[in-house]
């Protein structure tokens, strides 16, 4: 009986001991985890205040979507240069052009169900318009036309008549057809399918297919098939004059969108950003942009099936070898090929790339649209901050 005793009085205190080693070598493990993390937060931000320092831009944020699926964002400089508010990682920016690749994701999703055809001509889902007959090459194009900028439609938003419009009345709701309106009869500069030029009309055009084919709106289809099943909680829409959240832009004394230097005067934006719709149309912060990024480029928006579809670009005028797909920019770097985009809108500028070799993904976005205020190229700064990760990941 005591040899039994001994037996199970043994067995105990080994199993205390096993016990108390996995768990101490658990907390040293996630002890060291968390430490190299906290370093690569710090090696970033300091990147991020030289990036600041060298430049002449009021505020940015950061965004990272790193390999393992973590996420964070950094922040530097000034949401409201008036104000003296420090930026946070969770202002929310708005994107610019860099919205087009959600209108590009829910029309990939139609297409795999079969209700949009990559190579059908846009004439079956808007032929019965009355202003069709007017639009350049509108017999011609295909929806992946319009969504590789290769169909010849001209850039509806740079035209004169539209900004004079646009700021003399900055309350009006913009229909997709009346943004259409000013292009109406333009020269193409080519046929369709024969040249490349970037135009937000194209997706203006694509989202007017996507209210046909779902006979509901765009947004309420973003919100539906993407914001919510993938937990984007920091992007909504801008699609009204207030945007709670948002940091102040600056668009320079010479801004013909408004005429104004601050955007946001009152709570109001100076102009109704609602009118870039599917050319745009989005604000967010950083972070929720970087993890998008992620979640698209590893096929997790649409079937992943039609991934090598979205990627498979042509010749890009947006910086050397640069190829453009079905709503996504493809860039050599020095740390491989990368897929994402840029956007502009008054006040605002971004920039957000994937790097599939690492599977890790960046967003940076600046409160100010003024040019040639930062020291180099934002998709510069983006590589540096990736080759930052790429150091620590290779030193765990």
């Amino acid at each position: 009986m005591n040899k039994r005793r001994n037996f199970l009085l043994l067995l105990t205190t080994l199993s205390v001991l096993l016990i108390t080693n996995i768990s101490s070598a658990a907390w040293q493990s996630q002890s060291a985890r968390t430490d190299k993390t906290t370093r690569l937060r710090q090696r970033l931000q300091e990147k991020f205040n030289e990036f600041h320092a060298a430049g002449k831009f009021p505020g940015a944020t950061a965004g990272f979507a790193l390999a393992d699926g973590a996420s964070f964002g950094l922040a530097v400089g000034l949401s409201d240069t008036t104000a003296k508010k420090p930026m946070t990682p969770n202002d929310l920016l708005l994107q610019g052009s860099v919205g087009k690749t959600y209108v590009s994701a829910v029309a990939l999703q139609l297409v795999h169900e079969k209700k949009i055809g990559l190579d059908d001509k846009i004439e079956k889902y808007l032929g019965k318009e009355v202003w069709f007959a007017k639009l350049p090459n509108g017999p011609d194009i295909t929806v992946r036309m319009i969504m590789m900028h290769t169909s010849g439609l001209v850039r509806y938003e740079f035209k004169e008549q539209f900004t004079a419009d646009l700021t003399k009345n900055p309350d009006k709701v913009w229909k997709p057809e009346e943004l259409v309106a000013y292009i109406l009869d333009s020269p193409p500069p080519f046929a369709a399918g024969k040249g490349w030029q970037y135009s937000d009309t194209n997706y203006i055009v694509l989202g007017m297919i996507i209210e046909r084919v779902t006979k509901s709106t765009y947004y309420q289809e973003l919100k539906k098939r993407i914001l919510e099943p993938l937990g984007l909680r920091h992007t909504v829409p801008s699609d009204s004059r207030v945007i709670p959240g948002l940091a102040q832009g600056y668009a320079g004394p010479n801004n013909p969108f408004g005429g104004t230097d601050a955007m946001i005067a009152g709570g109001k934006f100076a102009i109704n950003p609602q009118f870039e719709w599917c050319g745009g149309g989005i604000a967010s912060t950083s972070e929720d942009l970087a993890r998008w990024a992620k979640l698209m480029y590893e096929g997790r928006a649409f079937d992943r099936s039609l991934l090598p579809e979205m990627l498979n670009g042509v010749p890009a005028r947006l910086g050397p070898e640069a190829k453009y797909g079905l709503g996504v920019i493809i860039r050599p770097t020095p740390l491989g090929i990368t897929y994402g985009h840029s956007g502009f809108f008054p006040g605002y500028v971004t920039e957000m790339m994937y790097f599939p070799e690492s599977k890790i993904a960046i967003a940076v976005q600046l409160n100010t649209s003024v040019q040639r205020v930062t020291s180099k190229p934002l998709t510069g700064f983006i590589t540096d901050f990736a080759e930052i990760i790429a150091q620590e990941q290779a030193n765990r």
